[in-house]
């Protein structure tokens, strides 16, 4: 099979798979067409990350996270960080534990945040292919889990024309096996150029596949500085505005709180009216990384998606 006829094969598999177990790009996340008359106007689940600090403690456990998250917070559906079983992604007994455990605590494996795995824009062809390569195993592994995608990184090197260039080759090569395997590769804003919401859109229009979109971040788009250096921040109900048509997931991130429950940095309000005006009626997954304990964050976090939710029901409803 040629390269261009075997593109078109993966482009139309793709589009059979969205038709089908996946539904829609907007949707396929939670399978939340089936209830949007009557359900929620989205689902609530955990990301990994919102207990980092006690996972590098060794005060959880990776295959204890799932039934955490239903036991603790009473959430049904989690977002796995490949950091924390970085060495097992072709384990499958260790593989088949974690889905055991998620099926008997009832909750729903989502998808695989991805990291430490090379640049999927490197300059080096050598090292791009390599990068595309190390992904392989996750999207195994997500599938095996019975995720939806990967969420991975469009980390590059250069000016922005040769980044979006260079990005969109390592993605859509990555999800032309993500494809192959029924699994969406997301990209979020998450540093660099990356964080320049009309700079990643445009890398996903580039790479023009169903399969391949996005997972915004509300909290991360500063382009440059830190650590003392000075910062240069992306406007980022602009960049959640602008990744919402390609979502597959999205990233509610949390850091603090005021008296009345709202995160003080994010108006949730406000990023959740963009996330639904696009249609998207997924998971939103919490993503706490402030500095009150992980689990009050979690659960601060949690009431306030559920509030504005509920605020939001009657509005919504209505226009469906």
């Amino acid at each position: 099979m040629s390269e261009v006829n075997r593109r078109e094969f993966i482009r139309s598999s793709a589009a059979v798979l969205l038709g089908g177990s996946m539904v829609s790009s907007m949707s396929c996340a939670s399978g939340a067409a089936e209830s949007a008359a009557s359900g929620p106007l989205f689902d609530i689940s955990l990301a990994q990350w919102s207990l980092h600090r006690s996972l590098r403690a060794g005060q959880l456990d990776n295959l204890d996270f799932a039934g955490l998250a239903r036991s603790r917070f009473g959430i049904g559906a989690v977002e796995y960080v490949n950091q924390f079983f970085m060495d097992k992604a072709r384990d499958m007994a260790y593989l088949g534990e974690m889905k055991q455990r998620a099926e008997d605590a009832g909750v729903r494996n989502v998808l695989i945040m991805c990291d430490n795995e090379g640049m999927l824009g490197d300059p080096d062809d050598a090292r791009r292919t390599e990068a595309v390569e190390n992904h392989y195993k996750w999207v195994d592994a997500a599938r095996f889990l019975g995720c939806h995608s990967i969420r991975v990184n469009a980390a590059s090197r250069g000016s922005y024309d040769e980044q979006l260039a260079l990005a969109a080759d390592g993605l859509r090569r990555l999800g032309e096996y993500g494809a192959e395997q029924g699994i969406n590769v997301i990209v979020e804003n998450h540093g660099g150029l990356s964080s320049n919401g009309k700079w990643l859109a445009a890398v996903i229009q580039r790479v023009d596949m169903p399969t391949v979109g996005t997972l915004p971040d509300f909290g991360n788009f500063r382009l440059s500085g830190g650590n003392g250096q000075p910062e240069e921040w992306y406007d980022r109900y602009q960049g959640v505005q602008e990744l919402m048509p390609y979502a597959k997931g999205v990233s509610a991130k949390s850091h603090a709180f005021d008296a009345e429950g709202n995160e003080v940095e994010i108006d949730y309000r406000r990023m959740l009216r963009i996330v639904l005006d696009a249609g998207y009626r997924g998971f939103v997954g919490i993503e706490y990384e402030g500095e009150i304990p992980e689990e009050e964050g979690i659960l601060a976090t949690k009431r306030l998606l559920e509030r504005v939710r509920e605020e939001l029901t009657p509005e919504y409803r209505s226009q469906a």
